[in-house]
C-alpha cells in the first residue's frame, strides 16, 4: 500500500488526488507546519531533497510531484492518466507536466526578491519576472480556450500538476485568476471532479488533520 507522508498545505495533495482518480489504496500521514510556516524537521529528515511530496511505495522512498504521479501511473494503472511518446500530444503532456516548477521558480525569485528591496538591479529583475510570469500565464490561458485539458481532449496527470498552481499558490501570495477568465473556468472544472472534492476535503488546504 502506498504511503503519503501529507505536509498540509503542500504540493503533497496532488499524489492524494492522484490516488483517489486511480482508486488506490493508500494511507496518509500528516505532518504540521511550524509556526514559521515551514516544514517539521521529522518531514525534512525524510527525504535528503527535503521537499514535499514524500511517497513510500513497495520499498521505494520517492519525491517530487511530477517523478511520482508518473511512477503510480505506470506502476499500478497501466499508464492511465499519462501520454505516451507514440501519441501526438505527447509534447503537450510533457510541457504542462513540467510548466509547474517554471511558475513556481518566478516565484520564488519573486518572494526572495520582496517589495523593500530598490535600485536599478531590483527593477530590472522585476520586469524580467513580470515578463516570464506574463507569458506562461498568457499562454496558459489561450491553451485552455482551445482544449478543455492541457494536454489535449482528456485529463491526465499534467491537469493534477498545474492545478496546485492556479488554486494554492495564491495562499502564498502567488498570481491570482482574476483576469484570466479560462483559467477560472477549468479550476471550476477540476473542482468537479470527486477525486478532486475528496482529496480537498482529506488533504486540501482546508483539510483538518487527524
Amino acid at each position: 500500500m502506498l504511503k503519503i507522508h501529507h505536509l498540509g498545505v503542500s504540493q503533497s495533495d496532488r499524489v492524494v488526488w492522484l490516488a483517489e482518480e486511480l482508486g488506490l489504496p493508500y494511507e496518509l500521514v500528516w505532518y504540521k507546519r511550524g509556526s514559521d510556516g515551514l516544514m517539521p524537521p521529522e518531514y525534512a529528515a525524510l527525504h535528503p531533497a527535503a521537499t514535499a511530496p514524500v511517497v513510500d511505495d513497495g520499498g521505494k522512498r520517492m519525491c517530487e510531484s511530477a517523478a511520482i504521479l508518473e511512477t503510480l501511473c505506470h506502476r499500478h494503472a497501466g499508464g492511465k492518466l499519462t501520454v505516451a511518446p507514440s501519441q501526438p500530444n505527447f509534447y503537450d503532456y510533457l510541457y504542462w507536466m513540467h510548466f509547474n516548477n517554471n511558475v513556481q521558480g518566478l516565484f520564488f525569485a519573486r518572494l526572495a526578491l520582496g517589495a523593500n528591496v530598490e535600485g536599478p538591479q531590483a527593477d530590472r529583475v522585476r520586469g524580467f519576472l513580470d515578463r516570464r510570469e506574463g507569458g506562461y500565464y498568457r499562454h496558459l490561458e489561450a491553451r485552455l480556450g482551445e482544449s478543455p485539458y492541457l494536454a489535449g481532449p482528456e485529463f491526465t496527470c499534467a491537469d493534477i500538476m498545474v492545478t496546485f498552481n492556479l488554486t494554492e499558490l495564491s495562499l502564498f501570495g502567488g498570481r491570482k485568476l482574476d483576469d484570466l477568465p479560462n483559467a477560472r473556468a477549468y479550476v471550476e472544472r477540476m473542482g468537479k471532479r470527486p477525486a478532486y472534492a475528496k482529496a480537498m476535503k482529506i488533504a486540501g488546504p482546508g483539510a483538518t488533520p487527524p
